[in-house]
């Protein structure tokens, strides 16, 4: 019992078990672990993953540029452009004799890149514009409030179409244009989160040590609604997928050469009457592994990091 009683009270055992204590409440550790526990959410990580690795390292095996046309199959795409090894058309051609492996690589590439950046750059703006809303109040609150309500009654699509009519369709342009009009994503759940912590006692103390209100923001608020701005930019990124394939799919999103995963469809839909089905197949099928996934991730984190569900 003695040997037992100096284990206990010797440095190295009181340092690791207090290490333990603080790894068991941490809030992260804590929803790692919660998450880890969602199969779907695991799954479709790994899904996600694969996806992002074809978009970037699958034009090593291509044959065919995503430009490319293979001038003996044009004409014949109904009966000698589907799917084969022998040609190197692994997922077959397009209507123009192109590639479309090569293209579905491509399209995974651009379609992935405007999701996720464009999808993080809108959150981080509208939480921005929410958490100041939230914090100063007043006028500032009621003319960013004024500017929501009059901007989310204004079709999207128009400002695709006038921006395609004056600066172009350029995948640099696709981006700037979905964070100009998804600029209110997460503004309202971060003013609200904000507004209930801003006369909480840390906050006070922050501004007893004479801190800026930007400083309490960006270093003492933000901080404590991270979880809130993770869980919204899981779900806003399938959104912006979906608005970028959408615009695409109506003519005024990606200008060719270049595609995306709603063009593809786009064209696919158009020929598909033409027995060409694997047009429409291939695109359409990496379409939605990229949405479910993404929707399950989201589920996942929102189980996980959620304080209700703790």
């Amino acid at each position: 019992m003695s040997i037992a009683k100096k284990q206990m009270n010797a440095a190295p055992y009181a340092e690791a078990a207090a290490a333990d204590m603080v790894t068991s409440r941490s809030f992260w550790a804590d929803a790692r672990g919660r998450f880890l526990k969602n199969r779907m959410a695991v799954v479709s990580v790994l899904m996600l993953v694969l996806l992002v690795l074809f978009a970037i390292f699958g034009h090593t095996i291509a044959r065919w540029s995503y430009e490319e046309i293979d001038w003996t199959i044009l004409g014949k795409v109904k009966t000698e452009g589907g799917p084969t090894l022998a040609n190197g058309h692994f997922f077959g051609v397009d209507e123009l004799g192109r590639d479309l492996y090569a293209r579905v690589v491509q399209g995974s590439r651009t379609s992935l890149l405007v999701g996720f950046v464009a999808g993080t750059a809108s959150v981080l703006l509208g939480s921005v514009i929410g958490a100041s809303a939230g914090y100063f109040g007043g006028r500032f609150d009621q003319l960013v409030m004024g500017a929501y309500t009059i901007w989310i009654s204004i079709p999207y699509i128009i400002f695709f179409v006038v921006w395609k009519a004056f600066f172009g369709r350029s995948l640099t342009q696709m981006i700037l244009v979905i964070v100009l009009v998804n600029w209110t994503a997460g503004l309202l759940i971060v003013r609200g989160q904000v507004m209930m912590l801003k006369n909480r006692e840390f906050v006070d103390a922050a501004r007893m040590l004479g801190m800026s209100d930007f400083t309490i923001i960006f270093k003492h608020l933000m901080p404590n609604i991270l979880w809130v701005i993770v869980i919204y930019t899981s779900i806003v990124i399938p959104e912006i997928i979906m608005m970028e394939s959408l615009v695409s799919f109506l003519g005024v999103g990606i200008q060719e050469p270049n595609t995306s995963w709603g063009a593809l469809i786009s064209e696919g839909a158009r020929t598909m009457t033409f027995g060409t089905l694997w047009q429409l197949a291939f695109p359409a099928a990496f379409f939605v592994v990229a949405q479910v996934s993404l929707y399950y991730i989201g589920d996942g984190l929102r189980d996980a990091l959620d304080p209700k569900d703790r």
